[in-house]
């Protein structure tokens, strides 16, 4: 552990002890809430909004969730079709050999064949009328204008029979399932050429701040802007669509301009970045008072990130979000996972994330009351805690797989940690 983990846990734990201990009277300690009921508030608020859903061509429905199952349009095959290159043939063998250039796959519909005849065909084409079995290349041969076959030959063999798969009007896939590649293969081959999707959350990315500079090193008290760079793509990864990045400063302008992104952005979830703790030019809590908004998370009980909090905008079915990440880049990292990620997915219609865990590697020191998010290397056999995992580091997360969540109090060497993948190690969206 690094001097500045030490002295900025060591801070941590004194905020705690003051604030909330049992009987503490800080204003973090009667609002907080545990960080599992945080992100439980994040998914009811996505799920009660009434979904937004379109119709796009196949290639725009990557990443969307199917609003309407996917039925077949058609048999698949729609045909009888050759497993294999090889010989179509007829009866029993030895079998002659009809001359030409075979059945090729999308050519017309071949001529039928005769007892005791054998064809070229390659493998999709459409079988002849009346044939027997498909024998492959490799397991006969020829002789003359006759054809043996090598082995025995099974009635029906390689051949995929009209309907193998599906019938016309078959359940391909029920609404809510996620479009990936693979769905898209499966609904061309079905006839579709668009497809009935729930929309991307439309997201726009407020980043609130004085002292932050756009290019070139820090300098005279002022820092780059970690979080624009970071933020849009992240948030892309979740299945967003990211409509805007602005920056606004900690003035009374900056907190005009915020309540008037409150009141008119058209985004679905505006993500704010610092100005949610209770300072000078910490505005987001005054601004979403003025605008009327219903705090639905307001603190939560974990490090970093404890200021984070999550509002609605407007009606439950038809009401916008905002997100209120901290300014420190980790803290917005452990905002993203804890309200963005799952509040975006119920959004989106699609289902959480499988829960899982993995042994620690190591004794991870704990936060008095709070869950901790520690950035980790995922081994096959452990999750390996990474150095550089203060609220201002980006240090450690950037070279993690997860981050592990560390109940109050910490964990021993070799204790089941439940995992939260990052969206780039873990695949991600299809965006």
């Amino acid at each position: 552990m690094t001097p500045a983990n030490s002295a900025e846990e060591a801070l941590d734990e004194a905020l705690a002890l003051v604030s909330r201990a049992p009987g503490g009277g800080g204003a973090g300690g009667h609002r907080a809430v545990s960080w599992p009921r945080a992100r439980e508030a994040a998914v009811r608020a996505g799920a009660g909004v009434r979904a937004h859903t379109h119709r796009v061509p196949l290639a725009d429905a990557l990443g969307e969730v199917l609003a309407a199952p996917l039925d077949a349009l058609t048999d698949l095959p729609s045909f009888d079709t050759s497993a294999m290159d090889g010989w179509a043939v007829a009866g029993p063998g030895p079998w002659s050999v009809r001359t030409g250039t075979g059945v090729l796959a999308g050519a017309g519909r071949p001529e039928p064949l005769a007892d005791g005849e054998a064809v070229r065909i390659a493998t999709g084409a459409r079988i002849p009328t009346d044939t027997t079995a498909v024998v492959r290349s490799e397991h006969c041969r020829e002789a003359g204008a006759q054809l043996f076959a090598d082995r025995p030959v099974l009635t029906g063999q390689d051949i995929r029979p009209r309907g193998q798969e599906c019938r016309s009007g078959d359940l391909l896939l029920p609404a809510g399932s996620l479009v990936t590649p693979a769905v898209l293969g499966l609904a061309a081959a079905a006839g579709y050429d668009e497809l009935t999707t729930r929309s991307r959350p439309r997201v726009e990315v407020l980043v609130l701040g004085d002292e932050l500079l756009t290019e070139g090193r820090p300098h005279d008290g002022l820092i780059r802007d970690a979080l624009s760079p970071m933020l849009g793509p992240w948030l892309a990864r979740l299945g967003a669509e990211v409509i805007g990045t602005r920056r606004l400063g900690d003035d009374p302008a900056g907190a005009a301009a915020l309540l008037e992104a409150v009141a008119t952005s058209t985004a679905d979830v505006l993500v704010t970045t610092g100005g949610t703790a209770s300072g000078p030019v910490d505005h987001v809590h005054p601004v979403l008072r003025k605008a009327g908004a219903e705090l639905l998370v307001d603190g939560v009980a974990v490090r970093p990130g404890h200021p984070m909090l999550l509002a609605r905008i407007g009606g439950r079915a038809d009401g916008r979000h905002l997100v209120g990440l901290p300014g420190n880049p980790l803290a917005a990292v452990s905002g993203l996972l804890t309200l963005a990620e799952p509040l975006l997915r119920a959004l989106a219609g699609r289902r959480n994330r499988p829960r899982y865990t993995a042994p620690v590697q190591g004794d991870v020191p704990g936060h008095p009351y709070d869950t901790r998010l520690v950035p980790v290397l995922l081994s096959d056999e452990h999750a390996v805690p990474l150095r550089y995992h203060g609220p201002a580091m980006l240090r450690g997360v950037a070279a993690a797989d997860a981050l592990a969540v560390v109940p109050p109090k910490g964990a021993r060497s070799g204790q089941d940690l439940e995992i939260l993948d990052l969206p780039w190690a873990s695949g991600g969206c299809f965006t």
